[in-house]
């Protein structure tokens, strides 16, 4: 009895003392003396960023398999990889006869210079270490990283197009972000906060060890709290205790270092705010790169409950790398359960492994990795299902006896995160539309003033990118103000008319917005027209141009200024033309007068001076800065751009849509600009990619080159979100749209007389010109007789208004800015009201949606009225089997024939019966007298179908490919010879020919 009480009073005590004398081993040494070894390693490799490990050096060259090296996230040691040798990374890949090293990149706090340490000088120090190990052993390397390691090899491997890189192996390293952000936070929340973070924090203020430490914890407290209780419940157990001993020290104190302030700044603003990782586009040191450049293999480890780098956000390098074959290998683990600990033991690091030597030797894909599906989590928004997030919640609630349980505040984000994304877009869109609301003939704007607002705001932030290289808001701020002082040396002045006459380059964008800070008017001057024609137009007193194309701008005898081109261009100029160099022009040196102040340009004064053709006419269009600023604004409202999106501009700059709505939208949406050196199908697939391109601009039919290639790398994942222009066929509206899914097309119709502005924003009715825009003038269908070209009034003498879906001519109100001795109308609709017509015939449909219906002079007059030319050419167009199409009259009025002239795409069979199915769909008289497949309609430099050279060449020539409209029967049947003989002279008259 007495030895019974002695042992159950001594078996507490001993757990007392034995609690005791453990607790103060871990107060003064930090942990519990364990007998765990660490793997040997010898330092390489030196430089400022990085100390290069080798592990194992002394192991025979000759039985040393393929080099994979591995890369630690910027908050955590190098020693995550080598926790101990029995379980840790390395001492497992070497067992399997591979060749580890490991990327040392140090703490920031104790290196020289490294609070100043950004993401680019990471990728750079990757790119080297991957050519260092390269020399050293001749085989390509395996490229491995955790967290935030993994996205640098991600972003390394795209860095160098996989040059000397075998594979990419990463362990819970998000790509989308955004899909599946941590605790279910919104989207949109996240990237305000991230935005303001980058901006307003990080910018000053570093991450130290204690806060990386700390903030990693927080993400998951409960594992945290969980691992704290453990280790006191077994503090008298020191046995017990060893086995995990490295692993809690290396968690709760030795495995964290501080992160510099820029590189945290980038981190935030490239792959959370913008998300770039999936979009492509995201910037090292100057260069654009994508994901999409990858063409090695990849592995993915994907951790079921991995709340940090989410499943769904790990998946996302199958759609963000399309060129590479992607896999995948999904195991129970929390984050840093990939990496560390048993289950990384017993399965990431020989999968790993059995990886490596598959891709050196093939053979059958390894068990435990499968081909990587994107979008497979389907049973929530996050990535980490519902029931798995529940069963580990609640299992590591129940050992600690919290009652809290993490997983239900999804159910609230849920909501929360479709508020705050709706919120976000009229939060963008407000501003935009009060400021249109408050501009007033005196109110300063224009396209300059709006660039250097986005530079104050954003001075290091991106505006534009050519040839693979960013340009920065400071950079391209200091260049204008450099041509400007360059211009003002050789006299231009406010007001001055001066042509630009030059290539889609920066030097050409930097012009334009020259003249717009100098005050002067930009004639937009077309390359390859009759630039002498547009010259006298738009009463131009001077040329800036190119070195390509000083030749035609010497032959107008205006002066000349030459600006672009680069150092190499070798410029020679015949001396007796009067050519100026400006590029030699010392902006330093050059004293600004006293008139000058930068941006004076008001809404109501003329700002550029655009040419449209019309019957092969040309027409200049005069666009005020009210008038800029309203597509400007409405282009970013509808199209609603924001800081995220990168906008290319393929169609050049002289054209309207470049201007004012690709231009213009990006600047007043602070949206990055790519511009393009012209439309060429290999170069659009790489720099969509490459640039991160979210938004497309066209002009009519210029996408039908780009889906005619082959050559498309677009199955899903593509960046692209949205197209916008005008002028788009149906039936290549949808092509565009099937290709490019889930992309849709935002179609525009702007009235270059006026402020008129339409928008197809839902993307709905395909061919609608949509509805009018916030701000746009006030638009009225009024009764038109095309044939007359008279207007149509009623029993008051007042015009009057075109009922639903009846033909009229669109009219805007005239606005502050409306010149009303040029062509405005007063008194239309009631005594004292003006109105602006524009040049198109529109209808109006039940939804109050608009309709183009022809050019008021392309009307065809036929013996039985008018028809319009635009249902025919939509009719067509939607035949699949339609490349392009157009309508026009032959003959003299009223006894023209309606043509229409299609052109067939390759590879397709014709079907006549197709054709007539399509105009079947509209009515007997509006259809055309005869229909004919042509092997060119030629496009004119905007992309437009042109129907001159076939309405000069008369009636169609009968043959197999002719048809003519059968009244009778209201069929379409084969022209013959003998019915285009009857046709001449009855129909046609003798103007046919």
């Amino acid at each position: 009895m007495v030895g019974l009480n002695s042992k159950s009073v001594l078996g507490p005590i001993r757990r007392v003392v034995a609690t005791a004398q453990n607790g103060l081993e871990v107060v003064r040494l930090g942990g519990l003396e364990t007998d765990a070894t660490t793997s040997p390693f010898e330092i390489v490799e030196r430089a400022a960023m990085y100390r290069l490990r080798r592990y194992f050096p002394d192991s025979d060259p000759e039985t040393v398999g393929a080099p994979i090296v591995l890369i630690p996230p910027m908050m955590m040691s190098a020693n995550v990889y080598d926790v101990t040798r029995d379980q840790g990374a390395v001492g497992i890949l070497h067992e399997m006869g591979l060749d580890p090293w490991v990327v040392d990149f140090g703490s920031p706090d104790s290196e020289e210079g490294g609070w100043d340490r950004n993401l680019a000088d990471h990728i750079i120090a990757l790119s080297d270490i991957i050519d260092h190990i390269h020399r050293h052993t001749g085989k390509d390397v395996h490229i491995s990283g955790y967290s935030q390691g993994g996205m640098f090899a991600y972003q390394a491997a795209a860095y160098r197009r996989s040059r000397n890189i075998a594979s990419v192996i990463t362990f819970g390293s998000p790509v989308d972000t955004l899909a599946a952000l941590p605790f279910g936070i919104p989207a949109g929340l996240a990237t305000k906060g991230a935005d303001f973070l980058a901006d307003h924090v990080f910018n000053r203020l570093a991450v130290t060890g204690w806060m990386a430490r700390t903030g990693f914890q927080l993400l998951d407290p409960v594992k945290t709290l969980k691992m704290r209780v453990d280790f006191l419940l077994q503090l008298h157990d020191r046995e017990a205790l060893l086995p995990r001993e490295q692993q809690r020290r290396f968690l709760a104190t030795e495995g964290w270092v501080a992160w510099s302030g820029p590189a945290v700044a980038e981190l935030l603003k490239q792959f959370i705010v913008h998300n770039r990782m999936m979009t492509g586009g995201f910037v090292i040191k100057d260069q654009l790169v994508s994901l999409a450049e990858i063409t090695c293999p990849i592995l993915a480890f994907v951790g079921e409950v991995d709340d940090i780098g989410q499943p769904q956000a790990v998946r996302g390098i199958s759609q963000a790398a399309p060129r590479a074959k992607v896999y995948e290998s999904t195991l129970r683990a929390g984050h840093f359960g990939l990496v560390v600990g048993s289950t990384a033991a017993n399965h990431t690091w020989p999968t790993t492994g059995e990886f490596v030597q598959w891709t050196e030797t093939g053979g059958p894909l390894p068990d435990r990795i499968a081909n990587m599906v994107y979008g497979a989590d389907l049973e929530d928004q996050t990535g980490v299902s519902i029931s798995n997030r529940i069963i580990h919640t609640v299992a590591s609630v129940a050992e600690v006896g919290a009652g809290v349980t993490k997983g239900i505040s999804d159910l609230a984000a849920g909501a929360l995160r479709g508020t705050f994304e709706l919120s976000g877009e009229a939060a963008r869109a407000l501003p935009r539309l009060a400021r249109l609301n408050q501009i007033q003939p005196h109110t300063k704007i224009s396209l300059s003033q709006l660039l250097a607002e986005q530079r104050r705001k954003a001075p290091n932030g991106e505006c534009f990118l050519f040839d693979n290289r960013v340009h920065t808001y400071e950079a391209v701020n200091a260049r204008i103000d450099n041509v400007v002082r360059g211009l003002i040396s050789v006299g231009v002045r406010p007001a001055a008319h001066v042509g630009v006459l030059m290539e889609t380059r920066p030097s050409a964008l930097a012009a334009i917005a020259a003249l717009s800070r100098l005050g002067a008017v930009a004639v937009m001057l077309p390359p390859g027209s009759d630039i002498s024609a547009a010259v006298k137009l738009g009463s131009v007193d001077r040329i800036i141009t190119d070195p390509e194309n000083v030749d035609a701008a010497v032959v107008t005898g205006r002066p000349v200024l030459v600006l672009g081109g680069g150092d190499a261009r070798g410029l020679e100029v015949d001396p007796s033309h009067d050519v100026i160099d400006l590029e030699q022009i010392d902006p330093t040196k050059v004293n600004l007068p006293g008139w000058y102040r930068p941006d004076p340009g008001v809404a109501r004064e003329l700002a550029f001076i655009i040419f449209a053709e019309s019957g092969g006419v040309l027409e200049a269009k005069q666009i005020t800065n009210y008038r800029w600023a309203l597509s400007a604004f409405g282009t970013a409202t509808a199209a609603d751009l924001d800081r995220g999106d990168t906008v290319y501009c393929l169609a050049p700059l002289h054209h309207s849509s470049s201007l004012l709505a690709t231009i213009g939208g990006a600047m007043a949406g602070g949206s990055r600009i790519a511009l393009s050196r012209g439309l060429n199908p290999a170069r659009f697939v790489e720099e969509i990619h490459r640039y991160g391109v979210t938004v497309v601009s066209y002009t009519w039919s210029m996408m039908r080159e780009i889906l005619d290639e082959d050559l498309l790398l677009i199955d899903g994942s593509h960046p692209v979100r949205l197209f916008i222009g005008s002028g788009m066929p149906h039936g290549l509206w949808k092509r565009t749209t099937e290709a490019f899914d889930p992309a849709q097309v935002l179609e525009f119709y702007a009235s270059t007389e006026g402020d008129v502005i339409l928008a197809n924003v839902a993307g709905s009715k395909v061919g609608s010109k949509g509805r009018p825009l916030p701000g746009s003038a006030q638009v009225r269908l009024a009764a038109y007789d095309p044939l007359s070209g008279r207007l149509l009034e009623n029993g008051n003498g007042f015009v009057r208004e075109c009922a639903e879906d009846e033909v009229g001519l669109l009219l805007g109100r005239a606005g502050f800015t409306a010149d009303l001795s040029g062509g405005a109308m007063r008194g239309l609709f009631q005594a004292g009201d003006s109105w602006i017509p524009t040049e198109n015939l529109f209808r109006r449909d039940a939804d109050g949606d608009y309709w183009l219906i022809d050019h008021k002079n392309t009307v065809i007059s036929t013996l039985r009225g008018p028809v319009f030319t635009q249902p025919i050419v939509d009719a067509l167009s939607s035949v699949a089997r339609v490349d392009l199409a157009v309508a026009y009259g032959v003959g003299d009025a009223p006894h023209q024939l309606a043509v229409a002239a299609v052109t067939w795409r390759p590879g397709r069979q014709f079907r006549s019966a197709e054709l007539a199915e399509a105009l079947s769909r509209i009515a007997f008289d509006a259809r055309p007298d005869i229909v004919h497949v042509v092997d060119e309609i030629p496009v004119g430099s905007s992309y437009r179908p042109s129907s001159t050279a076939l309405a000069a060449a008369g009636l169609p020539a009968p043959g197999p490919r002719t048809w003519f409209l059968d009244s009778e029967t209201q069929s379409y049947k084969r022209l013959t010879k003998a019915i285009a003989a009857q046709l001449m002279p009855t129909r046609v008259g003798t103007g046919a020919r």
